[in-house]
């Protein structure tokens, strides 16, 4: 395990220094291409409720042209919102939740957070209904036991790094991981809930050569597709449904 640590640590390190001097131009013409492709994906195209990311000022694939094209298709969007437990003896003490973005309207006037991430407000989480069910935080041990109104059909998943094998290397604080972990034990309470689809999307930057991998540990959750900043799709060639490595 403590292999594993040090060599995701030393692989963020990597590319972050690689991404940090990306030409703007690049990224910019790269997200067109992605996005071009999700777009046309058929998983996509027949969720009704999904997840986005909402993405960093540069360094990665915007999500921006995503967000408004599920909005104006009329899908549900979830977007992501960490939070620290009131409950301090729970482990892990932050977790992630996804909650419904209200509109283009209620997208536009988030504010940047220390990343330069768009964020809604502390305020408005009680008003927005959680992907778990209900509205507000979660801050559930284990997911809710009802079916309606939640679950997601397919999550936009972010990522620093990623292999062929549709391995992920995330930021190192392991929310998507664990909120991942609680979409399967709804998955499994809920007959009519499904495991969402796990899409991700990479600079070219950020896609591992032939035959290199991520560093993944029994904690980390593969993807059932990838798409590059070139607008090439990868798949799961063998549907796992723990998703696991």
């Amino acid at each position: 395990m403590a292999t594993v640590q040090a060599a995701k640590k030393e692989l963020r390190k990597q590319i972050k220094h690689s991404l940090s001097s990306l030409a703007p131009e690049s990224v910019a013409s790269q997200t067109s291409s992605a996005v071009r492709t999700l777009l046309a994906l058929p998983e996509y195209q027949a969720a009704g409720r999904i997840s986005v990311y909402l993405s960093m000022p540069s360094g990665e694939i915007s999500t921006a042209a995503v967000v408004q094209d599920a909005l104006d298709q009329g899908k549900k969007v979830f977007i992501p919102y960490t939070y620290q437990r009131s409950q301090p003896e729970l482990r892990p003490k932050s977790i992630m939740d996804m909650v419904e973005l209200h509109g283009s309207k209620d997208y536009k006037e988030f504010q940047p957070d220390k990343w330069g991430i768009p964020t809604p407000s502390a305020d408005s989480i009680p008003t927005r209904t959680n992907s778990f069910g209900g509205l507000g935080r979660s801050e559930a041990d284990t997911t809710p036991q009802t079916a309606s109104e939640s679950g997601l059909d397919l999550i936009v998943v972010p990522g620093m790094m990623f292999d062929a094998g549709l391995g992920r290397l995330g930021h190192g604080k392991g929310f998507y991981d664990y909120f991942l972990d609680r979409c399967a034990q709804q998955s499994e309470q809920v007959k009519e809930v499904r495991m969402p689809f796990l899409v991700g999307l990479a600079l070219k930057e950020q896609l591992l050569s032939s035959g290199e991998t991520v560093p993944m540990d029994s904690t980390d959750w593969r993807l059932d597709a990838l798409i590059t900043g070139t607008g090439e799709i990868l798949r799961s060639r063998k549907p796992d449904p723990t998703h696991r490595s």
